[in-house]
This record gives C-alpha cells, sequence and structure tokens, in this order.
C-alpha cells in the first residue's frame, strides 16, 4: 500500500496501481508531508489548515488541531522515542505528538531558521535541516536542541535522511550533498551536475542514497 496525499484528499494505492480516495475533515486543509507511525498508521500535515492528520489503513481520519498558529508543517517523521516528530516551518519549531495525538512544541535556537527536513538519527534523537539559516540541527527526545553549522557559502539544507553507514545525508540548495556525523562532522560532495537543485534524499535498498535533482532533471545516487 502506498499513501498520497494531494490537495484536500489523501489516495490509497494498491501496488498494482488501484487509488482509493478518502477526503479530508477539513476543507482545503493543504496536506503536505507523511510518515508510517509507531501506530501502524499514516500520520501528516495539514499546512492550511494547521492541523496534524492520522489515517488509518482503512481511511479512518483523525486530526490534532496545533497549539501554535500558523505553523506550517512540513518534514515529518516517526522518533526512536515512540512519538511523531515534525518541522514547524514558519513558527520555527519542532513539534512532537504522541499517537494519541499530545502535541509539544520546541523552539530552535536560532530566529528564521526554517526548519524543513526531518529524520530519525542511529543516536536515537531526531534531525532536521534548517532551510533558512544553514544548519542541520540535532533534539533529543526530551526536547534539547543542538545546531550545526553546514560549512557551505549560502547553506540551504533542505531534506535529510538517515544513511545505512550510521551517519546523517542532506541535500544542500548549493548544488551538493552533505554527509553529517552524529558527532556534528560534515563533508560535502557536489553533484555532477553544476545547477542540479537536490532536493527530497532517501536510503536505497542497495545500501546507497538517492536523491532527487529539480532542476537537473536527474536522479542521482551516492554511495557511502
Amino acid at each position: 500500500m502506498v499513501l498520497v496525499a494531494y490537495e484536500g484528499l489523501i489516495y490509497r494505492y494498491t501496488l498494482a496501481g488501484v487509488a482509493t480516495p478518502f477526503l479530508l475533515p477539513t476543507t482545503d486543509a493543504g496536506p503536505n508531508g507523511m510518515a508510517l507511525g509507531p501506530d501502524k498508521n499514516i500520520w501528516f500535515g495539514e499546512v492550511y489548515a494547521n492541523k496534524l492528520g492520522v489515517i488509518t489503513p482503512g481511511g479512518t481520519i483523525v486530526e490534532y488541531p496545533l497549539p501554535t498558529a500558523n505553523a506550517a508543517i512540513h518534514g515529518i517523521v516517526a522518533g526512536p522515542d515512540g512519538n511523531l516528530w515534525f518541522a514547524e516551518d514558519k513558527a520555527n519549531q519542532i513539534g512532537r505528538a504522541t499517537i494519541a495525538g499530545v502535541i509539544t512544541e520546541f523552539a530552535v535556537p536560532t530566529a528564521g531558521s526554517k526548519p524543513h527536513g526531518m529524520a530519525a538519527g542511529p543516536d536515537g534523537n531526531v534531525w532536521f535541516t534548517e532551510l533558512g539559516a544553514g544548519k542541520i540541527g540535532r533534539i533529543t527526545p526530551a526536547g534539547a536542541i543542538s545546531e550545526f553549522i553546514v560549512p557551505s557559502t549560502d547553506s540551504a539544507p533542505r531534506a535529510i535522511t538517515a544513511g545505512p553507514d550510521g551517519n546523517l545525508w542532506f541535500t544542500d540548495d548549493t548544488h551538493q550533498i552533505g554527509r553529517l556525523t552524529t558527532a556534528g562532522q560534515f563533508t560535502l560532495f557536489p553533484t555532477p551536475t553544476p545547477k542540479s537543485s537536490p532536493v527530497g534524499i532517501v536510503a536505497g535498498a542497495d545500501g546507497k542514497i538517492w536523491f532527487t535533482e529539480y532542476d537537473g532533471n536527474n536522479v542521482g545516487v551516492i554511495a557511502p
């Protein structure tokens, strides 16, 4: 089963390509970002409705309003602590939600950081990108945040994933792929296409890291 968010709908696709649409309770919710929760349900953000949503495999939807107005959820991930973690782009916060829908928010120390991508790290913490600050953040299950400056001029890290090598990997708008150790050490790799604009990134089943290039019109792969 594959789930896709589009406008005011969540679509469930079978591997044979059969789609079933589910209408969100809130009109014009703006679903954005999806993650499989520890409860085996799918969790997602609602940018325009300012809510956190969850949908069961059968299509039952529940929505939870965010404590902060106009927060704008982007990335969301299941944390190693059994909670859901998400980035609040406009509120400059990281949110934590229990599977019962209890939400706690933590302010990012850097103003205007625009937290964006989220990943569960191999160290038991959650890592996130700061698109507006050129940093990668780390938040513990208790909510303590540390930030690491990406050593690249005009850095704008976007998506992040945990790699099979025990490191974090991220895309950067400076046309680079970044590797970050859990101790905060960076290595940057320029993409072969000069103006690639890498966006999404994920660890593949082949032990390599795969990413999309928005302007390069390519799919890229990098070995650890």
